[in-house]
């Protein structure tokens, strides 16, 4: 009743005062409408919830040489009334609060790691970067405490707060209740230390360090930050070099980025609304001309974002709009493609065709799509136009698509990734000066246009499958999931259900072994050689394809610690 310097009262949800103790409130009648439920002893009938708090982590991150700007200053940390809703339980509904710590970047997973080991003080972050993703407005002006001032590098750092339950008062509205004023805290007399472990339901990450998560950056505009564990993120880096095998030998390792996987699973985990194009008429003398290196990955993709309950679009040229909806068709009929998509072509009909075709009513503000990836999609050069890997000009084959990923970089809140292996492909021009350096006739044929994320491949194919692949390990990875819920809710594992439903829209060699067939049979041609028959890039789907779909299988299935 007197532990904390300072309670604040509510009456109907409404702050009637501040007070020292709450003494008075016990053994003594009160008087008035709001109180008439309060009698002698009244607090021993109610309950007290005693909440961790983001200060109780500061030393430690002081310990390990994170400055604390708002202690540095002076100053209470900054609180924050976000539009994220917490999980409603009966009469509790309300937004989440959430403190903000200015960190610098190089500082940032030390920050995460420190306070992922403080999970009763509210554990790690549950966003870093841009505030407006929070709902926030304006950092200068909190709901709570003060304002901090930044340092140049620093990174905005938003943790779960206790004074969330101020606003679970305040929207519930009970007759009468107490709460802290922020920043007047009730210490305890039991160490740090001997709180500092996990719930029972999550692992330790003293006994399995694999389970301490790492912040990486996904996005510039706005600035967004992501977190995963060390073992999911070591099992999605094991994938981005298994598909750098080169049976071609085109020496497609050269263009190689390392973490362009990861960096672009985390983007599209963070994703609602996804747009994948692919299509390459390297055949010009043939009808279709495309090749069979990049539907397979596209719909690999596609139905893997489509069990994570994300909106799915398949953009493509005009001329090929008829064989790609027939090609989704058949992939749902075969169960290779989870439910249809829809199918849509781009059509350039004046400057601001691509800002309409990306965002509502043409509005910025609006995006349609928060992420687009091209997968062996053919990528306009410098000159202008569309090379094969013979430097063979297909422009006329090929519907600016490209526009949509120049456009994409000016909209806050749309991400690009480029999936290729030769350098020609949209998105790659990420890595053009390479490409030019080191491809065969690469000064001619690379690809100007870049993409945020530019994974490399030995056949283009396998980073569709990667992305699928990588996407599963995100989804299965307790510290990523717990950052896409903004630590929001209980902390259970995927159910058994949905497990089996990610794990049953992996790619398999079952279902990419019946796709081929069904390219086949719509006329299109192995890349290098084309053939009409079972083989991509020239490599034959057995052994080559069938073995590289096994062993990323293996590395995405394969038990984490």
């Amino acid at each position: 009743r007197s532990d904390i310097p300072q309670y604040c009262v509510y009456e109907e949800g409404q702050l009637v005062k501040t007070v020292s103790s709450l003494q008075s409130y016990s053994g003594q009648s009160t008087t008035g409408s709001a109180l008439q439920a309060v009698k002698s002893g009244s607090l021993s009938d109610m309950v007290s919830f005693y909440l961790g708090c983001s200060f109780g982590f500061e030393g430690k991150l002081k310990e390990a040489g994170i400055p604390v700007r708002n202690v540095d200053q002076g100053r209470n940390v900054s609180m924050y009334r976000t539009s994220v809703p917490c999980v409603p339980n009966g009469v509790f509904c309300c937004p989440l609060v959430v403190t903000m710590r200015p960190v610098p970047a190089g500082f940032l997973d030390a920050a995460v790691e420190v306070t992922h080991q403080n999970p009763l003080a509210h554990g790690a972050p549950v966003h870093i970067g841009d505030p407006a993703l929070l709902g926030i407005p304006d950092l200068s002006k909190p709901d709570y405490g003060e304002p901090v001032e930044f340092q140049p590098g620093d990174v905005p750092v938003f943790w779960a707060c206790g004074v969330t339950a101020i606003e679970a008062i305040i929207h519930s509205r009970p007759s009468l209740a107490f709460s802290h004023s922020p920043g007047c805290m009730f210490l305890c007399d039991i160490p740090d230390s001997s709180i500092r472990t996990l719930p029972s339901e999550s692992p330790s990450t003293e006994s399995n360090p694999g389970q301490t998560p790492i912040c990486l950056s996904f996005s510039h505009n706005p600035l967004f930050y992501s977190l995963v564990s060390k073992s999911a993120a070591a099992s999605i880096r094991l994938l981005e070099e298994i598909i750098i095998d080169d049976p071609g030998q085109r020496g497609i390792r050269a263009l190689f980025v390392e973490d362009e996987l990861l960096r672009s699973c985390l983007a599209l985990s963070h994703s609602s609304s996804v747009a994948i194009t692919t299509g390459f008429p390297t055949h010009y003398m043939h009808s279709p001309p495309d090749e069979t290196d990049g539907p397979p990955g596209a719909i690999a993709m596609a139905t893997m974002l489509l069990s994570l309950g994300k909106q799915v679009t398949l953009l493509t040229d005009s001329r090929a709009l008829e064989m790609n909806e027939a090609m989704v068709t058949e992939a749902v009929r075969k169960g290779v493609l989870k439910a249809a998509i829809p199918v849509v072509a781009f059509e350039d009909r004046g400057p601001e065709s691509a800002l309409h075709f990306l965002c509502h009513h043409g509005d910025p503000s609006r995006p349609r799509y928060d992420h687009l990836v091209a997968i062996e999609r053919s990528g306009r050069a410098e000159d202008g136009n569309y090379y094969n890997m013979r430097a063979i000009n297909i422009k006329h084959l090929v519907d600016p698509i490209d526009d949509l990923f120049i456009a994409a970089k000016k909209i806050p809140g749309i991400t690009t990734t480029g999936i290729g292996d030769g350098g020609n492909e949209l998105g790659m021009g990420k890595v053009k000066e390479k490409v030019k350096t080191l491809m065969p006739k690469g000064d001619l044929i690379a690809c100007n246009v870049p993409a945020d994320f530019a994974i490399t491949a030995g056949v283009s194919n396998w980073g569709g499958y990667a992305v699928a692949c990588g996407l599963y390990l995100l989804n299965t990875c307790a510290s990523h999931q717990r950052y896409l819920r903004r630590g929001l809710g209980l902390d259970p594992a995927a159910s058994r259900a949905q497990l089996q439903d990610w794990s049953t829209n992996l790619p398999s060699v079952q279902k990419e072994e019946s796709f081929l067939a069904t390219l086949v049979r719509l006329g299109i041609r192995s890349g290098k050689t084309g053939n009409l028959g079972m083989e991509v890039d020239g490599l034959t789907f057995h052994p080559t394809h069938s073995e590289m779909i096994n062993r990323l299988l293996d590395a995405t299935l394969e038990p984490r610690t």
